[in-house]
């Protein structure tokens, strides 16, 4: 089976601090942030277990920026994304450290307003078909909200 392979990782989970910004020498916006996901499960005494999974995330150009501009320690978001994983020489000790991280291509944010989520819009910087680079995405601007009537009542929000 030597030319297939499928390197996707896709969570939904809570952001575990508000996102971190910066920037490369080159000016290419870069955000990290950990995303919680949560599984619940029965020990072998029958009693229910939690048990929290953290993932670290690297988010590239307009991913990046949007993260920092809408997410919020705690918000629920979708990432889809590919592992992968980095190492470097520990200043200290000499040793070779290694870090695995999720890549993401696409965001969308799942929170709604007030939630630290941003508002529950898809902004999608599919990489999908694109070249093997992988830093292909979706430069457009997220389409503004189409504007109210009026103000906003209970029978607007749909749960």
């Amino acid at each position: 089976m030597a030319g297939k392979s499928l390197n996707r990782v896709q969570l939904i989970g809570n952001l575990g601090k508000d996102p971190e910004i910066k920037y490369t020498p080159q000016g290419t916006p870069v955000a990290k942030i950990t995303l919680a996901t949560n599984e619940r499960f029965k020990d072998k005494a029958g009693e229910w277990q939690d048990r929290t999974e953290w993932h670290n995330i690297v988010l590239w150009q307009r991913l990046a920026e949007i993260a920092g501009e809408y997410l919020k320690k705690g918000g629920k978001v979708y990432i889809e994304g590919r592992l992968q994983t980095r190492s470097w020489d520990d200043k200290q000790t000499g040793q070779k450290k290694y870090m695995t991280e999720v890549v993401a291509s696409d965001l969308i944010l799942l929170g709604g307003r007030g939630e630290g989520g941003g508002g529950g819009g898809d902004f999608a910087g599919s990489s999908r078909g694109a070249s093997a680079g992988g830093n292909n995405f979706d430069q457009r601007v997220p389409e503004p909200e189409p504007a109210a009537s009026g103000p906003i009542t209970d029978e607007d929000i749909p749960f």
